[in-house]
């Protein structure tokens, strides 16, 4: 699988050496220069799609780092650019992410949060591409210039509330099963609304330690706590003037969310340890997979969050809701992992078509883009036949396991009963081919089936149980609690 490519720029050579072998490390290709200059030059002598990140600092000679961030973003708007800044400077790096810088990073860094901030802007590359498509389109389609795809009468409705909600200020609650696109409505509703040229801002509540979470939403002040060396903005400043995606809103805790209804309501807030009220300008949108008036029930979550935030809901149908988007959908991932990978696959025959059809895609549409990798990765023809598809497509081997869809149950979707091998692959595989996402649903998968038993886990994962807990840490799945069970 050919590596993610960086460009890297600062004035400083240690920091270039350094910086570039540690991300080396990590699997990545790294193109160094030394000024915005020459790296300018080199995006505008490259293909569009060939670097997935720029890693830039802020304060150099010659053109500075807000400079380079303007002019990357009029030649490729998807480009994620983050920006390295000092100390003392986090206010210019606030600018940065307002004019839409994809993150910043603090001198002296923390390898642990480079690593996930450029996994971040990544996996974003990966999503929209180069390609998304004009403002002009995003304004007339914002879902066409997210990369929506799908003509399905569910998604048609989908189209349609996403350009009616677009332009409205209103709080959007956006609600699916994991895999059904959540984060692309998002984005398609910043991308049609008045502030597509603002920040758009995205926290996942669920991989936040609950005890970070009101620093991470409302910022802090120095001193706040053990470890707050510097102030730090939170996502509620630098989403102003845009718009700030509550990905796994459910996750945010209970007391935290009073503060969060308040900043909603009044569009104002105090820094963790601060004193002084910020007042900001944004536009609201959250999303769960979970059904939040259970949740409310079980008392985890407030009723008035609730009314408040669902204002304009929107429900993403799961792809066996959609099946008939599923030869327009493989056509898409095909043609973007032919791209990618360097191949020429055409698509898939008849026969294989009918068993993707007939499955229940308990993964939905991210279980389907992870097998199209797979399939074109190690086709060897134009086209991907039955017979190459794994043993959960098939009837014999495997089919003990194999996704079915369960009739309904009483005032609720069909259950979908979801197999360790619904991705074909094993974890030792997913590490080879450097599939994070597949590694992530393979331990997800085996923790559910094991009540979060992390030696069982292990076991049929493959794999020592030190290194499982390696990799939940790696992953961030340590707190996740949907995956907390009989740990042992």
């Amino acid at each position: 699988m050919t590596r993610p490519r960086i460009l890297l720029v600062d004035d400083e050579p240690n920091l270039r050496k350094v910086l570039g072998a540690l991300l080396e490390q990590d699997g990545y290709e790294v193109h160094a220069e030394e000024a915005a200059a020459p790296a300018l030059a080199r995006v505008k002598a490259s293909p569009s799609d060939t670097f997935d990140a720029v890693i830039t600092d802020l304060r150099m000679p010659g053109m500075d780092g807000i400079g380079l961030l303007r002019e990357l973003a009029a030649l490729d708007p998807h480009l994620p650019v983050i920006v390295l800044t000092a100390h003392g400077t986090v206010d210019s790096a606030v600018q940065a992410v307002k004019l839409g810088a994809f993150d910043y990073l603090e001198k002296p860094f923390d390898r642990a949060h480079i690593r996930t901030v450029l996994e971040r802007a990544v996996a974003t590359r990966a999503r929209t591409g180069p390609s998304m498509g004009s403002a002009a389109t995003a304004a007339a389609d914002p879902s066409v210039a997210v990369g929506m795809v799908g003509s399905s009468p569910a998604m048609q409705r989908i189209r349609e509330i996403i350009r009616t909600a677009a332009a409205s200020p209103s709080t959007v609650l956006i609600t699916g099963e994991s895999g059904t696109g959540k984060e692309l409505v998002a984005r398609a509703l910043h991308l049609g609304s008045e502030r597509a040229a603002g920040p758009f801002i995205r926290l996942n509540c669920a991989a936040i330690p609950a005890g970070l979470v009101e620093s991470e939403l409302f910022g802090h002040e120095k001193g706040a706590f053990t470890g707050a060396v510097s102030s730090r903005p939170g996502r509620f400043e630098l989403a102003d003037g845009g718009t700030l995606f509550l990905d796994e809103i459910s996750e945010v805790p209970l007391e935290i969310q009073v503060k969060l209804l308040r900043a909603i309501q009044e569009s104002e807030f105090e820094r963790v340890g601060g004193v002084k009220t910020i007042r900001v300008d944004l536009r609201i949108i959250a999303a769960t997979n979970r059904d939040l008036l259970e949740v409310i029930a079980q008392k985890r979550f407030r009723e008035d969050l609730y009314y408040r935030l669902n204002v304009v809901p929107i429900r993403l149908p799961p792809l066996r809701e959609r099946i008939e988007d599923l030869p327009e959908l493989l056509d898409h991932f095909v043609q973007r992992c032919n791209e990618r990978l360097g191949k020429n696959v055409r698509g898939f025959d008849d026969e294989a078509l009918a068993r993707l059809r007939a499955y229940a895609w308990p993964g939905n549409i991210r279980e389907l883009e992870n097998l199209v990798e797979r399939m074109v990765l190690f086709a060897s023809s134009e086209t991907i036949t039955a017979a190459e598809l794994p043993d959960v497509f098939h009837g014999g081997a495997g089919t003990e396991d194999r996704p079915i869809a369960d009739e309904p149950q009483e005032g609720g979707l069909p259950q979908v009963r979801v197999p360790l091998s619904s991705l074909g692959m094993d974890l030792k595989e997913a590490v080879r081919l450097g599939s994070r996402m597949v590694e992530e649903v393979l331990i997800r998968e085996a923790l559910r089936k094991t009540d979060g038993n992390v030696t069982r886990s292990a076991r049929l994962l493959g794999i020592s149980r030190r290194s499982l807990q390696s990799k939940m840490k790696e992953l961030g799945l340590r707190d996740d609690p949907e995956l907390r069970g009989g740990r042992s």
